[in-house]
C-alpha cells in the first residue's frame, strides 16, 4: 500500500513540476509577445511611484493583459526597484518586456507636453513642445525669450499637473550663463554661487518645479566628473596633459574653437602638437575669455590691444594652457583632447566666414599664411 501511495505522490510531483514548467514557460511567452496596443499611449509614472501603480494604469489603458504578469516579470528581470518617474510614450503593439524597459531605463521621458528651457552660447530661450502619439514626434508650440512677455501657452502648461520640465546646456556655455539663466526661468528654488568653470557637463536634465537650483548644479556636476574620469581613464599616451583638470582646460579651448563638430579630433591635434612642441597655443577664445571672465559674450571682434595685453588667459602671452577652463566642454571635446588625431598639424583658420565649414589645416608657416590670405580675402569681398 506504502509503495502505490508513494509512486501516486511521485506520479503528482513530476505532473506538477510538469505543469508548472509549462505555465512558466506560457508565463514568459506572454511577457515577451507582442501587445494588445492598437496605438501609443502616454504613460505617466509620478515620483514615489510602485510598479503595481503603474501595472493598474497600464491594465486601465489596455497596454497590458495581465497587471500580476507585468509584475512578476519586472521582478524576475531585477526591473521592480529600477522604475523612473517620467512620462513615457507606448508604442503600438508593445510587449510587458518591452514596457518594463521603457519605464525603468531612465534618461529623458518620452511624450506628453514639455517645456524646455535651453541655455545656449549667445541666448537662452524656453520652448513649449507637445508630443504627437501618431507620429512620436514633437511639435513645437512657442518659443520665446526668459525676458519676454509669456504666450498663453506657457502659463497653460505650467498649471497642469502631467507637464514635463528640461534644462538643456549647449556646449561650450560658461558656468556663469547657466547660473544668470537658471535664475531667470522661475521653476527652481534657492541660488548658488558660480560654480567652476568646465565643471558642469552639457546636456539635457529633467528637473521639477520646487527642485533646489543646488540639486540641479550638483547632477550638472557629478556628471561632468564622470565624462572627464572615464574619459581620462582611456587616454592616449604621450599627451602633454599631467591631469584631467589641465585635460578639461584644453577641452574648453577646443569646444570654443570648434564650430564643425567632425573637426574636434583634428584640432585637438593642432593644440596638442603644439603643447608637445613648446609652441604658444595662440588661441582668440582665451583671449576673449580673459577680457569678459565668461561673464556674456564680447559681441565684437578683438582689438590688437587686447591681443597684446598680458592676462592670465591669454595664450598669446602665455606659455602653455591658462589655469582655468574657458567654458563648459561637452563629453565630445573632452574625448577629442584625450585621443586627438595623429597629425602633424600646428595652424588652422577658418575656411569661409561660416564657422560651421570648418578650417584649414596647416604643418607649415608658409602654407597656412596662404590659408589666411585666402580667408582675409573673403573678409574683404564681404565688407565691400
Amino acid at each position: 500500500m506504502w509503495r502505490n501511495i508513494a509512486s501516486n505522490a511521485l506520479t503528482f510531483l513530476v505532473v506538477a513540476v510538469f505543469l508548472l514548467g509549462g505555465m512558466l514557460i506560457w508565463a514568459q511567452q506572454e511577457y515577451s509577445a507582442e501587445g494588445p496596443l492598437t496605438q501609443p499611449i502616454c504613460v505617466q509614472v509620478p515620483r514615489g511611484s510602485t510598479m503595481r501603480a503603474v501595472s493598474r494604469d497600464l491594465e486601465d489603458q489596455g497596454a497590458i493583459i495581465s497587471g500580476a504578469m507585468f509584475r512578476v516579470g519586472a521582478d524576475y528581470t531585477n526591473k521592480t526597484q529600477a522604475l523612473k518617474a517620467g512620462s513615457f510614450l507606448v508604442p503600438e503593439g508593445a510587449s510587458m518586456a518591452e514596457i518594463t524597459d521603457i519605464v525603468t531605463r531612465g534618461g529623458a521621458s518620452t511624450c506628453g507636453t514639455e517645456v524646455v528651457y535651453r541655455i545656449g552660447i549667445t541666448r537662452a530661450t524656453v520652448q513649449v513642445r507637445e508630443l504627437d502619439p501618431a507620429t512620436g514626434r514633437y511639435v513645437e508650440r512657442a518659443e520665446f525669450a526668459p525676458s519676454d512677455e509669456e504666450p498663453a501657452i506657457y502659463a497653460k502648461v505650467r498649471a497642469a499637473a502631467d507637464t514635463r520640465y528640461r534644462v538643456a546646456l549647449a556646449e561650450g556655455v560658461t558656468s556663469w550663463q547657466v547660473v544668470q539663466e537658471l535664475g531667470e526661468i522661475g521653476v527652481l528654488d534657492g541660488e548658488v554661487a558660480v560654480p567652476d568653470e568646465g565643471s558642469l557637463a552639457p546636456d539635457s536634465y529633467e528637473i521639477a518645479p520646487g527642485d533646489s537650483m543646488a540639486s540641479l548644479i550638483e547632477r550638472m556636476q557629478s556628471a561632468q566628473d564622470r565624462i572627464l574620469a572615464e574619459a581620462w581613464a582611456n587616454r592616449a599616451d604621450g599627451l602633454p596633459l599631467d591631469s584631467p583638470e589641465e585635460a578639461l582646460i584644453l577641452a574648453s579651448i577646443v569646444e570654443k574653437e570648434t564650430g564643425n563638430a567632425q573637426e574636434r579630433f583634428d584640432v585637438a591635434s593642432v593644440f596638442v602638437n603644439r603643447l608637445n612642441q613648446g609652441i604658444r597655443l595662440q588661441t582668440d577664445p582665451t583671449v576673449i575669455y580673459g577680457i569678459t571672465k565668461g561673464e556674456g559674450i564680447l559681441g565684437r571682434g578683438l582689438r590688437r590691444s587686447e591681443l597684446d595685453r598680458e592676462t592670465p588667459w591669454n595664450t598669446y602671452r602665455i606659455n602653455g594652457l591658462p589655469p582655468t577652463p574657458i567654458a563648459n566642454p561637452g563629453r565630445a571635446a573632452i574625448e577629442a583632447v584625450m585621443n586627438p588625431s595623429d597629425t602633424d598639424y600646428i595652424y588652422f583658420v577658418a575656411k569661409t566666414l561660416n564657422p560651421a565649414d570648418g578650417h584649414n589645416f596647416a604643418v607649415t608657416l608658409d602654407e597656412h599664411n596662404r590659408n589666411v590670405a585666402a580667408y582675409r580675402a573673403l573678409e574683404a569681398a564681404r565688407d565691400n
